[in-house]
């Protein structure tokens, strides 16, 4: 979209926009509900918990890094991932705003 184009847009709706879009695979979701669950920073176990080549999966945690879903520190020669928990629950009010206004 042209950068003219992207002006007739709020802050709020472009970044939503955007999380929407990392949301967008199933391996994102399936990643966030990993981290979720064990509720502490994980390095190599992703990779053996999804049917995905580690590249792959180093692609998916790249794009939840992005729009600041997760988090990654480097611990020696690892990465390990960690919900950033502030950026989760303001996407989750945004979405809940959105339906709210738009739902019947």
């Amino acid at each position: 979209m042209a950068k003219t184009k992207l002006e007739e847009f709020s802050a709020e709706e472009i970044e939503l926009a955007d999380i929407s879009k990392a949301l967008s695979h199933p391996a994102r979701i399936k990643i966030l509900k990993i981290l979720a669950e064990k509720n502490v920073c994980i390095c190599g176990d992703i990779v053996e918990i999804l049917p995905l080549a580690q590249a792959t999966v180093s692609q998916h945690l790249k794009e939840l890094k992005r729009v600041g879903l997760i988090t990654g520190e480097i611990e020696g020669p690892k990465v390990c991932y960690c919900l950033n928990s502030s950026k989760m629950e303001k996407a989750k009010n945004s979405l809940i705003k959105l339906f709210k206004n738009v739902c019947c």
